[in-house]
Formats: structure tokens, C-alpha cells, sequence
């Protein structure tokens, strides 16, 4: 039977889409399981794997090219710089993949786009927020026909960046804001925001069930608070972020829902400057969610500190092994594996995985 999908096998993003559902979710949950063999774990329980449908997916990431016959628009194709040129998506959200037609025609329209333009949208709940970057300056007509986009497709705010620069706002039309465990954030333009609301609901749902009773609670790169929010629900936070604007936004909404005495919020760089041992010390849990890349060099020093329970919400089975490999050595025990099905059809996976400390082994980490 043909694919459904017009686009499979060309396009880069969904490679098993064509797996009997059975065997789909079985590789899915394998994935994860020898990521944590690998790191050294023997008896691995897993939970039931959490499973986002189709069509729930809340952020686009497109890549876009100027050719000969027009402005070509997508994902990449397999192992290759080329692009697809998308005409649907049965992964996104209806409201993104109805957009590409008309960014297909804005672009095509822009003197600051040449050769090559990337864009990130957000569907928050004020609507769509959208970032275009381009590899040449905007002229004056480019930043009219944006503002007008907006206005038209009703999108809360388009900001500009001329390619890996600092994005600028070129049109706000209302605040760009969504809700996270129930608390307004205003996320920076192509904010990381969880790639769909049921997937950030599960991942939230295994984070808080690890949790202490008691305690203070590390969250290291934070975004702008998609889990914080939730942990403040009933812990004292510290949440640590690198990105400055994402540090801000997580700020400026605790304080503005009366929170300030609930949550920190600490923008500090944990690639070049991880917390230290010792500062780790004193919190009852340490809540991580780390890039793609992983986080050696903070798992170092959470594993010579030895925290209570750590809980590593991973995108990354290879960069999950690697890490949690440090842990298992520093003589954590694995408590629960819980993979969450987000990026669905590709050969990647959330999970959430949680780690216990032996108690012989903090008080050697205290007496250090």
C-alpha cells in the first residue's frame, strides 16, 4: 500500500513511518533501552511508552532555497543539503502546514532573501510566531511585506535575523504569549519550546512523579520554564538557563504570577561553566533537560555531588548513554525509564529517565 504521506522517503523527517504500528513503537522503546544497556544498566524496566498522534506537532523548522523555478520549501531531504519541497505534513499542526503556501510566496518577494533562509514557527496560544532568517539584509519593502503577513495570517509577531545574528522584532502585533503548567510566558522569538503540548504533558507528568517529597529542586537549562512552573507547583526551584532571553522570559513570568519566592531563575552558560559539585549540594533533586549534544561536563559534577534523585529529560539516546554512563559509574541506580513518542515517525525519542543516589554515597559527597 502507498504511503499516505506524499513526501516519504524523500523527506528527512519521518524515515519510519512506513513501520506496522506494532513494530513502530517496539523499535521506539528499543531505542531507549540500549541507550541505557549501553550506558551500563542491566535490569531496564521501562514504562509504557507515552504516544503523541499525528498532526500535534507545535514548531516548524524549515529550511527554504531560491532555484530557478521558484522558492523551494521544507526539510531536508536524506543525507543530503538538498531540500524537499513540502506541500504537506501530516506530523504538524494544521494551522503551521497551512502557512507554507503563503511563506512560499512572501519569500519569494523578499530582496534580503537570495540563496538561502531558514524560519522557525511557534504555534503559541496567541497564535503564530514566527522567525525568518535570511542571508542578506532586509530592504524597506521586505520589512512592509512581513508586517502585512502578519496582519494577514493574524500571527502575533515576525521577527528578522541576517543569519546567525540576534533576532529583531519587525512587526509586533499583540503579545506572543502561551501557558505553561498554567503561567504566562512570553518566549523569545524561536524560543525551544517542547515539540507539542501532549508531549510536554507527559514529560512533565514523569518529572514530577520522581520527585521528592521535600526539598529543593535544581532545574538545569530551563528554557522558558516548561518544566519550572510545574516543579514550583510544589518545590522551592533554582532554574539555571544559558539563553539570555529565555533566562529573561522564565524571570519576568515568575514574578509576574507571585513567584519570585518560588522559583529563581539564573541565566549562566552550563556548557562553559557548569554548576560545581558544591554548588549542587543541599537540593533534595536535580531536574535536567539538555540539548541535543547532551551535558558531559554537568553530569560530571552532578555525579561527584550525588544528589538524592536525578531526572534526565533526554532528546538524545546516544548523548543520554553517554551521560548516563557517568552516573551508573559514580554508583547512581536507574529507577525508571519512560520513553515519550514526540517526535513522531523519526528516528529520534524523548524520554525521561530517573537516577537514585546511594546513601552511603552522598555522605561520602558531603564529606568531600
Amino acid at each position: 500500500m502507498e504511503p499516505a504521506c506524499p513526501h516519504f522517503g524523500t523527506c528527512g523527517g519521518c524515515t519510519l513511518y512506513n513501520l506496522p504500528d506494532a513494530a513502530y513503537i517496539a523499535q521506539k522503546s528499543e531505542m531507549l533501552a540500549t541507550a541505557l544497556r549501553r550506558a551500563g544498566f542491566a535490569d531496564i524496566a521501562l514504562s509504557k511508552p507515552a504516544r503523541i498522534g499525528p498532526g500535534e506537532r507545535r514548531r516548524m523548522d524549515l529550511a527554504a532555497r531560491r532555484e530557478r523555478g521558484g522558492v523551494v520549501l521544507g526539510l531536508h531531504r536524506q543525507r543530503s543539503a538538498d531540500v524537499v519541497d513540502l506541500t504537506t505534513c501530516l506530523v504538524l499542526h494544521q494551522t503551521l502546514v497551512s502557512l507554507m503556501p503563503p511563506l512560499r510566496e512572501l519569500l519569494a518577494r523578499l530582496q534580503g532573501f537570495r540563496r538561502e533562509s531558514s524560519m522557525v514557527a511557534n504555534l503559541l496560544d496567541s497564535g503564530v510566531d514566527l522567525l525568518v532568517r535570511t542571508d542578506a539584509p532586509l530592504a524597506l519593502s521586505d520589512r512592509i511585506a512581513l508586517t502585512e503577513f502578519a496582519r494577514t495570517h493574524r500571527l502575533p509577531r515576525i521577527a528578522w535575523a541576517l543569519g546567525n545574528d540576534e533576532p529583531e522584532p519587525v512587526a509586533i502585533l499583540r503579545s506572543p504569549t502561551t501557558s505553561l503548567s498554567g503561567i504566562t510566558v512570553a518566549p523569545p522569538s524561536g524560543a525551544f519550546l517542547q515539540a507539542s503540548a501532549a508531549g510536554e504533558a507527559a514529560i512533565i507528568s514523569a518529572v514530577v512523579a520522581a520527585l521528592p517529597d521535600e526539598g529543593r529542586v535544581a532545574e538545569l537549562f530551563a528554557g522558558c520554564g516548561a518544566i519550572t512552573f510545574a516543579l514550583a507547583q510544589r518545590s522551592r526551584v533554582a532554574a539555571w538557563e544559558g539563553d539570555t532571553a529565555s533566562a529573561s522570559a522564565l524571570r519576568t513570568a515568575a514574578n509576574h504570577a507571585g513567584l519570585a519566592g518560588k522559583i529563581e531563575a539564573i541565566q549562566r552558560d552550563l556548557a562553559r561553566q557548569p554548576l560545581q559539585a558544591k554548588e549542587l549540594a543541599g537540593f533534595a533533586a536535580v531536574v535536567l533537560n539538555p540539548p541535543a549534544v547532551g551535558a558531559a561536563a554537568q553530569v560530571a559534577q552532578i555525579a561527584a555531588a550525588k544528589p538524592p534523585v536525578v531526572v534526565y529529560v533526554s532528546c538524545n539516546p546516544a548523548t543520554l548513554s553517554r551521560d548516563a554512563r557517568q552516573l551508573r559509574q559514580a554508583g547512581f541506580m536507574l529507577r525508571s525509564a519512560t520513553p515519550i513518542d514526540q517526535f513522531l515517525w523519526s528516528a529520534r525519542l524523548e524520554s525521561v529517565c530517573v537516577f537514585s543516589s546511594a546513601p552511603a554515597a552522598r555522605r561520602r559527597a558531603a564529606a568531600v
